[in-house]
């Protein structure tokens, strides 16, 4: 084999040129692939981080089936006691209280249909970004127990503005009736169109007054400390609430259970992507099939001379493949380097889109984007690169099979 491996070696390299431009478009597309598979997975990364702050958390604690039909009945009964099994949980960064009821809200002029979210002001604003997505008036304070948050679009319908009051009206846990007033002391914009027209927020407290609740609450809003740890957390999480007969009617959901149009929207993107890559493997694989082919032509009169003096086609024809394998791989590791160090300074600095600071920043998302390197985006599309260029290669190397010594030797 180590006679094969320097024949090959040497022969790759008996015409400069054209293995210098096949290995480059084998460490280009690598390139292209670790980079893009990068930054695509960073991004990522971003949005359900951007998504997961605004609203939802990477994971709730609900009871279970509150998910499919919010019954204001459905709740967690005794919140500390699960809060106290929490802080034992290993990567869990933060967590708070949420409560949710449907409620008529009227201005003076108009009455809507809304949901009321009851959270506590200062453990939002450890699992959320809310509190920076205020763009009229401020954010809750622990002292506002009857005033609220409203979306941008909603406040328009309503005609209201801040420290207009809006009347609630809506049926409390019990079935009693639940009605307030609110003053309005924060107007925001998420960027998410079903939330900002139909979302307000107020304490948790004062919300649990007007709608029975007690000290019930309907979601556990749980933070990890990174999107990679969320898997591990749920499962920490399942084995801390599985062993309490109470809380067996409690569910541990992650992001995808609850926002299952994000997950379908990155795997279409992914899908799309991959479409994509595959258009540029297959570029290559035609250039890295055309380049053994044209040897194969070039090198007949010497194949026939070889098969003449007794060389088995079987070894040539495995000889041609270890040139192919010897060309992909150095292409493949060039570009594996090269993508990876690219990736990382990126990965550092972030890449700044000029223009869309402002829409970005109206989504909660920095105006740069990160890269993320990982064994997949550097490893995946290497590897489907090698394995479709060695495929390529191998009907260049079955023809030889086929060469008749006579004829291949009087080749011109």
């Amino acid at each position: 084999m180590s006679m094969e491996l320097k024949m090959a070696w040497r022969n790759i390299w008996r015409n400069p040129r054209r293995t210098g431009l096949t290995i480059s478009a084998v460490a280009f597309a690598s390139l292209i692939l670790v980079f893009m598979l990068s930054f695509q997975f960073g991004c990522y990364e971003t949005m359900i981080n951007t998504s997961v702050k605004i609203s939802t958390g990477h994971l709730q604690v609900q009871a279970k089936g509150y998910l499919e039909d919010k019954k204001m009945r459905q709740v967690i009964r005794d919140p500390d006691q699960v809060a106290t099994r929490l802080d034992t949980v290993k990567g869990i960064d933060a967590y708070t209280f949420r409560a949710n009821g449907f409620a008529l809200v009227s201005s003076d002029q108009r009455t809507y249909g809304v949901v009321v979210t009851g959270i506590d002001p200062l453990g939002e604003a450890h699992v959320s970004t809310i509190q920076s997505l205020v763009r009229t008036g401020r954010y809750l304070t622990a002292n506002d127990a009857y005033a609220a948050l409203i979306g941008a679009p909603l406040a328009k319908n309503l005609k209201v503005d801040i420290n207009d009051e809006v009347t609630l009206l809506g049926q409390g846990r019990d079935g009693s009736i639940a009605a307030a007033v609110l003053t309005i002391k924060g107007i925001f914009d998420s960027g998410m169109d079903a939330m900002d027209r139909n979302v307000i927020m107020m304490d948790l407290q004062g919300f649990q007054d007007i709608f029975s609740m007690g000290k019930t609450v309907h979601e556990i809003i749980i933070i990890a400390d990174a999107l990679g740890d969320v898997s591990r957390v749920q499962q920490d999480i399942r084995d801390q609430l599985s062993g309490k007969r109470e809380d067996t009617d409690l569910a541990v959901l992650d992001w995808m259970d609850i926002l299952p149009g994000l997950l379908q929207g990155i795997q279409m993107d992914l899908v799309s992507g991959i479409i994509m890559y595959i258009i540029l493997i297959i570029v290559v694989a035609f250039s890295i099939f055309n380049t053994f082919l044209m040897a194969i032509f070039e090198r007949t009169r010497e194949f026939g001379v070889m098969m003449a003096i007794g060389t088995r086609p079987s070894r040539m024809a495995t000889l041609v493949m270890i040139e192919s394998v010897c060309m992909t791989l150095v292409g493949i590791v060039a570009g594996i380097i090269i993508g990876s160090l690219l990736t990382l300074y990126f990965q550092q600095h972030g890449i700044y889109i000029a223009g869309t600071e402002d829409i970005l920043k109206q989504y909660g998302i920095p105006d740069r984007l990160y890269p993320r390197l990982s064994l997949i985006s550097a490893s995946a599309g290497p590897l489907v690169v090698f394995l479709i260029t060695f495929v390529s290669s191998v009907f260049p190397a079955l023809k030889i099979r086929k060469l008749n010594p006579v004829e291949a030797m009087n080749h011109v």
